[in-house]
């Protein structure tokens, strides 16, 4: 081995670790291609859980609790990675508020447009819907003219839209608005993620990932605060629409903190390598690497797609209806679902947070099988005597959070450098589409099972929703064992992350040739 020989990290126990520095610009923007002979199918399959159960811990040469503490990649970052980390973390939180304050006001929407709470969980499935055309849209814009502007305006978008949502009259007004934020809020997860994780150091992206979905919660947690603060506003029964006015006003301060913040350093870096990668194909106007990345990256690109549609499962199948069911079903009081919601959300908080981090242990995809089946084991209190067993719920939320707490970083290194705004953001909107049903499922499910004793408009959504995480929880558990991993890729274009290269023996061909 040579001595302090500058190469990108990639770990040795990662999927990838035979990888090594190349100054050709084509071969730091692109992953490989994807090698379908039957032998290498056949062996990526036969090491799936040697691989998984191969954990960080065992390679580390820091002891456990070391690796633990989030503090010591944290203090790596500067001051400008703050911002950046920030500006993405509330955006998402923003985003994350607007879409469930539907969800958290659903019964009272529902009253003032007269019509039933399973039409207007439509409208929730519309803004998941049409996620996928704001990802595609502002995810090739974002990669090809910046992160800083397309954040600008997704965000300046979302306030005539919210203001909007606050006057409709009909159930048709209403619709077509949240059409229109659910190509927004596609827009936003993958402009968000990558601001808050992009060009950040290598050892604080665990931390950093657990603490960004967490975001999710937090914006939950807002949505259900403001709308218990809102609840006597405006007219009686209408106090959401106060709760979308307010909405819209909180974009107007991220819009304002994003222009006074400079484009990111690796956007810089990545789009005048593309440019010599385009110039070299002899193409300007068109660019090109977006079709090179659906040559190398389509086998990917299926894989995670699937696996986000499980992610997706889990939350909205778990949320989206919880709130009705604490209403409808069990009678539980505002003060008391405000106290469950926020509760919950904190645990999820601190579940993503604390698996996150964990990750650099465990591995990305063990500490989201370790979540998934935490889970399930909270799946029967969390549903049944709902009002009673709250506290399973939390529980229940936390491990589902703690596996998204995964996802950003997961993602972030699995896929190509040249387009990762494009493909992070359909992956994440194309699983959203898959699961954007969940919500009306349920409540189609739910009036199949009328609660004994009960009125014809009393359904047992508990039973439903719990069956239905059940299935879900197990899917992932499948998904993610057959998945790829590339723990600690370099994915800093700038290459401002260098250390010493490792010794790999020869199990670096065989990790290396898991890669499908």
């Amino acid at each position: 081995m040579k001595d302090k020989v500058e190469v990108e990290h990639i770990s040795p126990y990662s999927s990838s670790s035979n990888q090594s520095v190349q100054s050709d610009d084509a071969n730091d923007l692109f992953n490989e291609k994807p090698d379908l002979s039957l032998a290498s199918i056949k062996h990526y399959f036969a090491t799936r859980i040697p691989n998984l159960l191969d954990m960080p811990v065992y390679h580390q040469e820091k002891k456990w609790y070391q690796v633990l503490n989030p503090m010591t990649g944290l203090r790596e970052m500067s001051t400008l990675d703050w911002h950046f980390y920030f500006l993405g973390f509330l955006a998402w939180s923003l985003d994350a508020m607007d879409f469930f304050c539907v969800s958290v006001s659903a019964p009272e929407i529902a009253t003032t447009l007269q019509v039933s709470v399973t039409d207007i969980t439509w409208g929730v499935t519309l803004v998941l819907m049409l996620r996928s055309i704001g990802a595609i849209i502002f995810g090739i814009a974002a990669d090809r003219f910046g992160r800083k502007w397309c954040y600008i305006a997704v965000c300046g978008l979302f306030i005539p839209v919210e203001i909007g949502t606050g006057f409709v009259q009909t159930y048709q007004q209403f619709l077509g608005v949240r059409a229109i934020f659910g190509i927004l809020m596609g827009a936003m997860y993958p402009i968000a993620m990558i601001t808050a994780l992009e060009g950040q150091p290598t050892v604080a992206r665990s931390a950093l990932s657990g603490l960004f979905i967490p975001g999710y919660c937090f914006g939950y947690i807002l949505a259900m605060v403001f709308y218990r603060a809102f609840s006597g506003t405006y007219k009686e029964g209408e106090g959401w629409r106060s709760l979308f006015w307010f909405s819209a006003g909180l974009s107007v301060l991220l819009c304002t903190w994003r222009a006074c913040i400079p484009e990111s350093p690796d956007f810089v870096q990545t789009r005048e390598k593309k440019k010599r990668y385009n110039k070299s194909n002899k193409t300007t106007f068109i660019d090109k690497s977006v079709l090179q990345t659906l040559k190398t990256e389509w086998l990917l690109f299926v894989y995670l797609v699937l696996l986000y549609s499980g992610f997706n499962f889990t939350t909205h199948g778990a949320q989206d209806l919880y709130v009705t069911m604490l209403t409808k079903q069990f009678g539980v009081s505002l003060n008391k679902k405000t106290v469950i919601v926020v509760v919950s959300n904190i645990g999820g908080m601190i579940g993503g947070s604390l698996m996150g981090n964990a990750s650099e242990l465990l591995g990305r995809r063990l500490t989201v099988v370790i979540c998934m089946l935490f889970s399930g084991a909270f799946l029967y209190p969390s549903f049944f005597n709902a009002d009673q067993n709250w506290w399973a719920y939390v529980f229940l939320n936390g491990g589902i959070i703690g596996a998204w707490g995964i996802s950003s970083v997961y993602l972030v290194e699995t896929v190509n450098k040249a387009n990762r705004t494009l493909i992070s953001g359909l992956v994440y909107q194309l699983g959203n589409l898959v699961s954007s049903a969940s919500a009306t499922i349920e409540a189609r499910l739910g009036e199949r099972f009328l609660l004994e004793g009960a009125s014809d408009d009393m359904f047992d959504y508990g039973k439903v929703m719990c069956i239905f995480c059940g299935a879900v929880f197990s899917y992932m558990i499948v998904c993610i064992i057959l998945g790829p991993e590339k723990f600690h890729n370099n994915i800093d274009v700038s290459n401002k992350q260098r250390v010493q290269v490792e010794e790999i023996d020869s199990d670096e061909d065989i990790n290396s040739k898991s890669r499908v």
